[in-house]
């Protein structure tokens, strides 16, 4: 995002003042981390991340008090060495009009905050996290099964819809209907939600266009969910082979992160939704670490 884009964002929480916005605010912010300033004021180029917003804090300021006055010129000259977005001071410190006067020669944009560092790296990183998370879109529904996760995958047609309208039905709720936005957190964690249109509506052929928390409740959808299991609805074919124990539980990637699936037919006399209710329960004794059918088997 651009430094503009951030400034609009964060500035009602952080209370930011601009020292330097006149240049710069279309430099791109790349990394939910941050640095602190001292390593370029030091001369350390080295362990320089100029994509990441930078915190002038207590610190910075007792180094630069501490050098002289031609050294504390060059500390600041050395802000011409690298291509910073940008830069915010923290505890509404007062900084030298030289490090002002070359933020804006360099195109460094200088915002200040009353917040302490620790308070501003906090709230900087935790919107950061989410707004450059890594994210994709697919086409499915997703719901909240007995407090997990459950993406519905299938080809258009399959009967994604009316499987989601009836476990809503039985008290389970709608995150998002067609449209999923999957994003990643960390490592290992990845969440679904729904886009700015769609939110809890619901398309059914023959019936249109549906709101589901007009029709059952606010209590029947919900904004957004990790993702716990994908189940993969196929319309059955007499001559495939599916599996019959479950010994070797199968996963699907998205975003790098591996999550469980099961590819389930559908045919004439299978209740699929009571179908996924049982996948949501056999997946919620795994997560305990019990596994039916290697006990049996």
């Amino acid at each position: 995002m651009t430094v503009g884009e951030f400034l609009a964002a964060i500035s009602p929480v952080l209370e930011f003042e601009i020292l330097q916005g006149r240049r710069g605010m279309e430099n791109e912010i790349r990394s939910p981390r941050i640095q602190k300033l001292g390593m370029v004021l030091a001369g350390f180029s080295g362990f320089v991340h100029t994509d990441r917003i930078h915190i002038f804090g207590g610190s910075e300021m007792h180094f630069l008090r501490s050098l002289d006055p031609e050294a504390r010129a060059s500390a600041i000259h050395r802000l011409k060495n690298y291509r910073i977005c940008c830069i915010v001071i923290t505890n509404s410190l007062e900084v030298p009009e030289e490090f002002v006067e070359k933020s804006l020669e360099e195109a460094i944009p200088l915002f200040r905050s009353p917040a302490s560092s620790s308070a501003t790296i906090a709230s900087i990183t935790g919107f950061l996290d989410k707004r450059l998370a890594p994210r994709m879109t697919i086409h499915g529904v997703l719901l909240e099964v007995f407090g997990l996760g459950v993406l519905l995958l299938g080809p258009s047609g399959i009967g994604k819809s009316e499987c989601a309208l009836e476990l809503v039905i039985k008290g389970h709720r709608l995150i998002t209907d067609d449209f999923v936005e999957i994003t990643r957190h960390g490592i290992d964690k990845i969440t679904g939600s729904g886009g700015k249109v769609l939110k809890h509506h619901m398309e059914l052929r023959g019936l249109g266009i549906i709101d589901i928390r007009e029709l059952f409740g606010i209590s029947a959808t919900g904004a957004s969910q990790n993702i716990d299991l994908v189940v993969r609805l196929e319309r059955w074919k007499p001559d495939a082979e599916y599996d019959r124990l479950g010994l070797d539980p199968s996963t699907v990637d998205f975003l790098g992160v591996s999550i469980p699936v099961v590819d389930m037919p559908v045919g004439p006399g299978r209740n699929i939704s009571t179908l996924v209710e049982v996948a949501a329960r056999i997946q919620l004794l795994r997560q305990r670490g019990h596994l039916p059918a290697k006990e049996i088997n």
